[in-house]
């Protein structure tokens, strides 16, 4: 396809499928080289149109569009417009039952469906990777895709797997999109996914209609100065920022007493409360929210005036992408960040609670080598086993699975079990024949405690041959009929274990080391964060140049620094403790243990960094747990050594 073509071809499909005149900066390029089937990456601020950039190539391309998106909600509102525009889209996702997903994927397999939206972990499912290795794909989008690099601020692990999809589906291009991503980032989306340096596409970052203020403040003033800045304006549309869920109720609580219309927003809630808070302020019932960063993902309100951080952002990425939510209709919008040191080491201390030691990484090898052929994971248990926390133990397994170690099959729930709604004998009722003796076999192995029937699969294979999936197919069509109440719980994943040339001490070294570069990585971030909001220069020409604009002006004139204000960040009080109450504190602690504990396990006690081996050994119970929590984590580990000499514990 020639250039010339490709721009008659682009206006036109511009024009007639979407009712749009012209494309917005950066969206021509990038459409032009998917459509020159070259693979491209697009660094686009929020909201500044991304999504047309596959969806419109996705119409003019032979064969399907496969996307992976993050978020479920994000994937409902791009289906929701495709389908306004008449372009056949679909997702295979957790809500849909059985019989959609089939239509779905016969929708796909005979080529109506144009555009598929999965998330990143439907690709973990064997079926689900046999399906769509048949199916011929025209271009692969990854959504969020700085997700994929460790050196992101959100990375997902199970998104480093890409690139090798990538070649085992044959796919012959990728389009990854993004509103932060570093030089670093944009480096390793690059190396991952072979894309050429004049294929990477960022648009500028810079917005001259944000003023940007740090305003120095300790812990007591906040809300003081909270309240002033939104008396100014009581009822302008405004976001409020804030780490935790109960500080989430507490600020909004007070504003409210002060008569601003203020809500809180964060994950605690239920989901139809939440739903309706955003709505609220959508529709401006709300004047200002108080949330958690679970709040904002899919936000697209064009006139919000003013994002107040009350806590410090996770990474200098995370406050762009939230300040990125002010202002979108091009009105002088306020981001106002109310600022001191406390809680540095907090953010830090979840980085070191993540990073697993190499004993654990070694354990964790060992129980895969030891379960050969096939080795069956519940997270949670593994989690206890190898005292890794969920989220790492994550990274760890897909480490492996890039090591060749291990292979992902498939994903079950290993426990199943329904109260009834309706008279056992109803339900037979409905059946005649060998379908009634199977639903009968399914009751009669169903031991009831007190409301709920456990279903003891193993019995069911036993004395009925009665399969597994069958049974489970079973229960959902009575659980749709209302006629029980079904719950699956203990998801279980199966994995091949592989034979592996290099040896196991080998291996556990090489992936630890990858967590201690992973740990380095995302301290150096928070000091990043320190360094920018106490920076002399341009807050906004510093922001653009971190993520790769180098056109903004050295000198905005619309942040705290041009206005002459330089920041100087309170510094917290950093907990004190004599070398003889920390070792007694420590010698509680190992009393509990019947093995020696590491001194990396003793500073995350003193630290209050919690692990699945202090839950077991009820460690927070203990006089010494989290006394030193606001010391730097190093600091707290090098009393450790020690008090313990060069030896280890």
């Amino acid at each position: 396809m020639n250039s010339s073509n490709n721009t008659i071809n682009i206006n036109q499909t511009l024009r007639e499928t979407f009712g749009f005149e012209t494309l917005r900066p950066g969206q021509e390029r990038v459409i032009e080289t998917v459509l020159n089937h070259r693979s491209c990456a697009a660094i686009f601020p929020t909201g500044s149109g991304k999504s047309l950039c596959y969806q419109l190539p996705a119409i003019c391309l032979p064969h399907l569009t496969l996307v992976v998106s993050p978020l479920l909600a994000l994937m409902k509102d791009q289906l929701a417009f495709l389908a306004s525009k008449n372009i056949p889209a679909a997702s295979i996702d957790s809500t849909l039952s059985r019989e959609e997903v089939q239509s779905t994927m016969e929708g796909v397999r005979s080529g109506k469906i144009k555009v598929l939206m999965i998330s990143i972990e439907r690709l973990k499912n064997e079926r689900f990777r046999q399906f769509i290795g048949q199916v011929p794909i025209s271009l692969l989008v990854v959504d969020e895709a700085h997700c994929i690099s460790e050196w992101g601020h959100n990375f997902r692990p199970d998104y480093l797997k890409l690139p090798q999809y990538v070649q085992e589906f044959q796919i012959p291009q990728v389009l990854l999109l993004t509103a932060t991503a570093t030089q670093a980032v944009i480096a390793d989306m690059q190396s991952k996914f072979a894309i050429a340096q004049s294929d990477v596409i960022v648009t500028g970052f810079y917005r001259p209609n944000l003023d940007i203020t740090v305003a120095p403040c300790q812990d007591d003033e906040k809300l003081e100065r909270l309240l002033s800045e939104l008396q100014t304006a009581p009822n302008a549309p405004t976001i409020v920022y804030v780490t935790l869920q109960n500080s989430a109720e507490n600020v909004a609580s007070e504003l409210r007493k002060a008569g601003i219309n203020a809500h809180s927003y964060h994950a605690g809630l239920d989901n139809d409360i939440r739903e309706r808070i955003q709505n609220d302020f959508m529709r401006g019932e709300i004047d200002c929210i108080v949330a958690t960063i679970a709040f904002g993902m899919g936000v697209d309100k064009s006139d919000i005036r003013r994002v107040i951080h009350f806590d410090l952002p996770k990474s200098i990425e995370n406050y762009a992408q939230e300040i990125g939510r002010a202002g979108r209709d091009g009105q002088k919008s306020d981001c106002i960040l109310l600022a001191n040191q406390n809680g540095i080491s907090t953010l830090e201390n979840f980085i070191y609670g993540d990073t697993p030691e190499r004993e654990e990484i070694l354990f964790t090898l060992q129980q895969a080598i030891n379960a050969s052929p096939q080795w069956e994971v519940v997270l949670s248990r593994l989690a206890s086993e190898s005292n890794v926390r969920q989220l790492p133990l994550k990274t760890l397994l897909v480490y492996m699975e890039m090591a060749g170690v291990i292979q992902a099959q498939y994903s079950y729930f290993a426990d199943y079990r329904f109260k009834f709604l309706r008279d056992k004998q109803f339900i037979l009722s409905q059946f005649n024949g060998e379908r009634r003796e199977f639903v009968n076999a399914i009751f009669q192995c169903s031991p009831q405690a007190r409301t709920w029937c456990q279903v003891d699969f193993e019995t069911l294979w036993a004395h009925f041959q009665a399969d597994r999936q069958r049974t489970i197919a079973a229960l959902d069509y009575f659980n749709e009929k209302g006629w029980i109440e079904l719950e699956s719980k203990l998801m279980t994943e199966v994995y091949r274990v592989n034979t592996v040339d290099k040896p196991i001490d080998a291996l556990a070294n090489s992936l630890a080391q990858l967590f201690k570069d992973k740990e380095q990585s995302d301290v150096e971030r928070i000091h990043r964060l320190l360094q920018f909001f106490e920076s002399e220069q341009c807050l906004s020409h510093g922001l653009a140049d971190y993520f790769g604009d180098h056109n903004a002006p050295s000198q905005c004139g619309h942040c705290s620094v041009c206005r002459g204000h330089i920041a100087q960040l309170p510094k917290s009080h950093t907990q004190q403790a004599s070398a003889s109450e920390v070792s007694a504190w420590l010698t509680e602690l190992q009393k509990k243990s019947s093995t020696p504990l590491s001194h990396n396990l003793q500073a995350k006690f003193l630290c209050g960094i919690a692990t699945p081996v202090f839950t077991k050994l009820k460690a927070r119970s203990l006089a010494g747990f989290a006394r030193l929590e606001s010391a730097p984590y190093a600091q707290v580990l090098a009393l450790v050594e020690s008090l313990n000499g060069s030896e280890e514990a």
